[in-house]
């Protein structure tokens, strides 16, 4: 998992953020061994900006993976101060389209399963 928050820091270095200033990474591990990463790329049209989480989920469908099965998040490579955040709950919809409800999620410094911040996902029976 340490390779997991590595990646997701390297990645939050990549960020695209002039209107917010916190640059957000994230890597993906799916089922077949494989890391995918993404970061935030913020837009003047706020509703357009995505998430890091989700860029890098897109990554690993994209790639035809779609089986998640730990997410790690991080910001700020340069260490600014922002308060604890967890992934924000379109994120966590998306996650929940492809990964099982104990994926692990790390935070920094936190660690959670899928279900421990998103207990009820909006699914089609």
């Amino acid at each position: 998992m340490d390779q997991l928050k590595r990646l997701a820091r390297n990645a939050s270095s990549r960020a695209y953020s002039p209107y917010s200033g916190i640059r957000v990474g994230a890597a993906v591990y799916t089922e077949d061994g494989k890391c995918y990463t993404g970061c935030n790329i913020e837009n003047a049209s706020y509703g357009l900006t995505l998430c890091a989480e989700r860029v890098a989920i897109s990554s690993a469908v994209a790639a035809g993976a779609t089986q998640i099965t730990a997410i790690a998040v991080a910001l700020n490579p340069e260490g600014e101060v922002v308060e604890k955040f967890t992934p924000c709950g379109a994120c966590l919809q998306f996650l929940a389209e492809f990964a099982d409800a104990q994926t692990t999620i790390l935070v920094e410094d936190a660690e959670y399963a899928l279900v421990d911040l998103f207990s009820s996902p909006f699914v089609v029976s």
